[in-house]
């Protein structure tokens, strides 16, 4: 066979013949594949089945994973006109230093003063009007066992802290007598 072949301005006549078989040494080419193949998810991390039961007789809250108690905290209720709300709910806001609005006078006290009675964590699972109900911590634990709240849950702060990694938004929140 004859073929004409034109590379630049060069004309060639090659001709090809058959040659003899010759063993070409073994080439291991790279699995490009897997090299540019996603490595499989982790294993998602087990659901946990978390819950919060405040019984406001005993003035505890229990926190509950898995339907297997996993701790008890002791909390402050809301004060006589100001009761804590009763039924099921769940948490629905999440925050870490919050700010507080007074409910009387709408003064607003900012992050870390110490006259404000929200501590360190709100772990909020309802609202009575403008109201807003959740837990959160305090540095009066003189008062924590009694009901003297606006209807919030006040624990102490290493609790509230304690109990905010163990919830997130969604998680039911059981409050009864």
């Amino acid at each position: 066979m004859t073929f004409c072949v034109l590379a630049g301005c060069t004309i060639a006549l090659l001709q090809l013949r058959r040659l003899p078989a010759v063993a070409l040494p073994k080439i291991e080419l790279p699995n490009f594949q897997a090299m540019v193949a996603p490595k499989p998810s982790p294993k998602p991390a087990p659901v946990i089945d978390s819950k919060l039961i405040v019984d406001l007789s005993d003035r505890k809250v229990r926190l509950y994973e898995n339907r297997k108690l996993k701790a008890t905290y002791r909390i402050a209720i809301g004060q006589e006109g100001w009761e804590t709300p009763t039924g099921t709910f769940k948490v629905q806001q999440m925050y870490e230093n919050p700010a507080w609005l007074h409910p009387i006078t709408g003064e607003k006290i900012p992050p870390g003063s110490k006259d404000n009675p929200l501590g360190k964590r709100w772990i909020g699972f309802t609202s009575q009007d403008k109201l807003l109900i959740g837990f959160h911590g305090t540095t009066d634990y003189s008062l924590i066992g009694q009901a003297v709240s606006h209807g919030c849950l006040r624990m102490r702060n290493a609790d509230v802290i304690a109990l905010y990694k163990e919830v997130q938004v969604g998680t039911p929140v059981i409050v009864k007598h």
